[in-house]
């Protein structure tokens, strides 16, 4: 026997497409994204009606959480139950949500860790009064039922929702290729620009911004967006807003009263706490939670002295921390046409009214129908009111007696049936008087209601009747403040470091560290095995270090960043990129206008400014052009160029003091002469610089150094030597004819 295969035969490109098309059609229409009609996924969709359909409305008895996600999962959502619970918990959170759709009872989380709710089997739920807003039309013909996932039981496709939920409480989801950031809006402003562009359908964005003027989160943080900005949001339907946290004086101390949306106050106690334990807000003193029932938001930051600026430090921590934070706005949702689209206000208002105006219109046609059945049904009763003897008779002596009324009172079918249910007590307390009165008042109710069907104008006042209803009472007062104030900065690191003096350590194999004060003996420090002091210079924590390695690169880095002296410090190379086999010979620190003198040994020098010396590159940057065989020498610091003199000596005790304003200021480059030696010493190694020095204009003292041997110069025994630049200069005594090193002494 052969079994035919019960399968088809297609390209695994083809069905991966058609496979993964699906799945996104799925994610997209039914999970990630709200409907502009409800505002609402299918999941919330389901909890809220799936509540409904238990009974618990907001005037009921809450039921555990867990009877309410029973149903949900078992009749329409047949997924995760956390997730399912989680969507339901979202919903009872007046912080997460604006207005919140779930009353619960029990723990549902909190402001600092929305996710610390108790299981759903502690928990108890039911509808807040605003969910009538979704659901008070729902049995009135104004939806559409669809079979739930087995086709045992119905589902609504959406609800009938009274007002513009897409709007107020916002929605968030990731589907596949898109995405969606609504935010939460306020009920107030939103029902009256919806009434605004009921009266006036050519209104513009522009219009209706008069009225929704930006988002209202749950929390009472400041919107800092420019309105230029939020005006072109809704144009366009995407941007960001940013909001900021409020805080205010009390006593000295500065007390935050409110966060962003979202925003944990634990999350901002680490991350201000962080900030604190690196010496990066030397301005803070203290920092406290004090939030209690009363206070759910309250942050006390202690500023180590009244000195302190408050608002500086603020806008430090606002561009450092969350309390300032920037939201994405994606007004993406499903349509009325059923697709997915990026809308501006204007689309948004429009097609929620559209889909309110035809929800509006099928109450009425089912309430009419309903209206109309009841008077056909009354018709009958009077008929048979009237003639009740001749009716009783019929039902008593004919065998078919429902053709027969049909036949004799000339009514239909419905109503023959409607006669021979009504009991016949029933009849005889039938007053004539209240079927006329009952059929009048359906009467005008119909007519009535036939206004309102054929008349546009009369349908639009409906609305906005009904509009301003559920304003006055659902609304309340914007809970986020408009307040236009510009982006914070962070403050200059320098700012944020207490200015204390350091000496900063270079060993001779390039391992930097810094000891606290200027009162450090360097040479007494402890060196790794086979390496030693190279230099040391005096500096503050504010200030930068500039290192020059053998190739006339300079690199920085701020001092407060080098590792205590306690240790042997670190490697340069670690934190610098410097070329192979180059050594770091020099450094200096300085503000950025302090003025130095760069020089070779092979006796040439610049003037020029700290700041050039400065960059973030790890390669660092060019500064001195060597010429092959020169070595950078200690650069040194010039308070007045102007006045200042600069003193040069070389290895064989020729020795010049001229005027620092002789040399040219660079940025970089070789520079000009300091002190004439000849080219042949110069090319053989016999004669290099050995080192310069700054002595102010008649006073200051330098010593020499030559081996045992040591020669201090007073200003006035260097008047002797002054020349000008580019000279041989004057010799030293025959004794300090090999100078090795040259110091400032005064």
């Amino acid at each position: 026997m052969i079994l035919q295969a019960n399968y088809e035969q297609i390209p695994l490109k083809e069905y991966a497409e058609r496979a993964y098309l699906d799945y996104s059609m799925y994610v997209v229409l039914d999970r990630a994204l709200p409907f502009v009609g409800d505002g609402l996924k299918p999941v919330q969709r389901r909890i809220i009606y799936a509540m409904s359909e238990l009974g618990l409305a907001a005037t009921a008895k809450p039921k555990k959480s867990a009877r309410t996600i029973g149903d949900v999962i078992g009749k329409f959502h047949p997924h995760g139950d956390s997730s399912c619970y989680e969507a339901m918990v979202l919903m009872a959170q007046p912080f997460s949500y604006r207005y919140p759709l779930v009353d619960g009872q029990g723990n549902f989380g909190s402001p600092d860790d929305p996710k610390s709710f108790a299981a759903m089997r502690y928990t108890e739920s039911k509808l807040s009064p605003i969910a009538e807003a979704l659901l008070g039309e729902l049995a009135h013909g104004t939806v559409d039922w669809v079979p739930n996932f087995d086709g045992t039981l119905e589902e609504p496709s959406w609800l009938p929702a009274r007002v513009p939920h897409v709007l107020l409480n916002g929605s968030m989801g990731i589907a596949v290729g898109m995405a969606t950031d609504i935010p939460p809006h306020n009920l107030r402003e939103v029902v009256s620009a919806c009434i605004r562009l009921l009266d006036d359908p050519d209104a513009t964005v522009a219009d209706l911004f008069e009225h929704v003027r930006g988002p209202d989160y749950p929390t009472e943080a400041e919107i800092i967006t420019p309105r230029g900005d939020l005006l072109a949001m809704y144009e366009n339907g995407t941007g960001s807003v940013r909001a900021r946290a409020v805080y205010q004086r009390e006593e000295g101390n500065i007390v935050i009263t409110a966060l962003p949306h979202q925003v944990s106050p634990s999350k901002i106690l680490e991350q201000i706490a962080s900030q604190m334990r690196a010496k990066k807000l030397p301005m803070i003193e203290d920092l406290r939670d004090e939030s209690d029932h009363e206070n759910p938001i309250r942050l006390v930051i202690v500023p180590r002295s009244n000195r302190v600026d408050a608002d500086e430090m603020m806008q430090h921590l606002f561009a450092t921390t969350d309390l300032e934070k920037s939201f994405r706005i994606n007004l993406n949702m499903i349509g009325l046409d059923g697709r997915p689209q990026v809308k501006n206000l204007k689309r948004i208002l429009t097609e929620w009214l559209s889909f309110r105006t035809n929800t509006v219109t099928r109450r009425l046609q089912n309430r009419l129908a309903k209206v109309e059945r009841r008077l056909h049904l009354l018709e009958a009763l009077r008929i048979a009111y009237l003639n009740l003897d001749e009716v009783i008779r019929i039902v008593r002596t004919e065998d078919e007696p429902r053709p027969v009324l049909i036949a004799r009172f000339k009514l239909s079918e419905e109503q023959a049936d409607y006669i021979l249910e009504t009991r016949l007590r029933q009849l005889a307390r039938l007053e004539e008087m209240k079927i006329s009165a009952e059929a009048d008042q359906l009467e005008e109710e119909r007519a009535r209601i036939n206004v309102l069907l054929k008349s546009p104008a009369k349908l639009k006042g409906l609305i906005k009747d009904e509009l301003r209803a559920d304003a006055a009472k659902f609304g309340d007062d914007r809970r986020s403040p408009l307040v236009e104030r510009d982006v914070a900065h962070a403050l200059d690191e320098s700012a944020l470091v207490a200015s204390e003096p350091v000496t900063v350590v270079l060993s001779q194999k390039g391992w930097a560290r810094a000891a606290k004060g200027h009162d450090v003996d360097a040479e007494g420090l402890n060196y790794r095995e086979g390496d030693g002091l190279l230099a040391a210079v005096k500096a503050r924590t504010t200030q930068q270090v500039a290192f020059i390695d053998s190739t006339g690169r300079a690199y920085s880095t701020p001092a407060h960043t080098l590792p205590s002296a306690r240790g042997n410090g670190e490697p340069l190379t670690g934190r610098f990129s410097p070329a192979a086999g180059a050594s770091f010979d020099a450094m200096i620190a300085g503000d950025n206008a302090t003025r130095l003198i760069l020089a070779t040994d092979f006796g040439y020098g610049f003037v020029t400014r700290f700041e050039t010396l400065t960059s973030r590159n790890k390669a660092g940057k060019q500064i001195i052009s060597l010429s092959d065989k020169a070595k950078v020498l200690a650069p040194q610091i010039s308070a007045d160029p102007a006045r200042d003199r600069i003193v040069v000596v070389t290895t064989e005790g020729h020795l010049l003091m001229f005027s620092v304003a002789e040399l040219p200021e660079l940025d970089k480059g070789k520079g000009n002469k300091l002190i004439e030696i000849p080219k042949a010493k110069l090319v053989a190694g016999d004669e290099r610089v050995a080192g310069i020095a700054v002595v102010g204009e008649s006073k200051g003292e330098v010593t020499l150094y030559a081996g045992q041997r040591k020669l201090t110069l007073r200003w006035a025994d260097l008047v002797e030597y002054g020349g000008t630049r580019a000279s041989r200069g004057g010799l030293l005594p025959r004794g300090l004819r090999r100078v090795e090193r040259i110091e400032t002494t005064g």
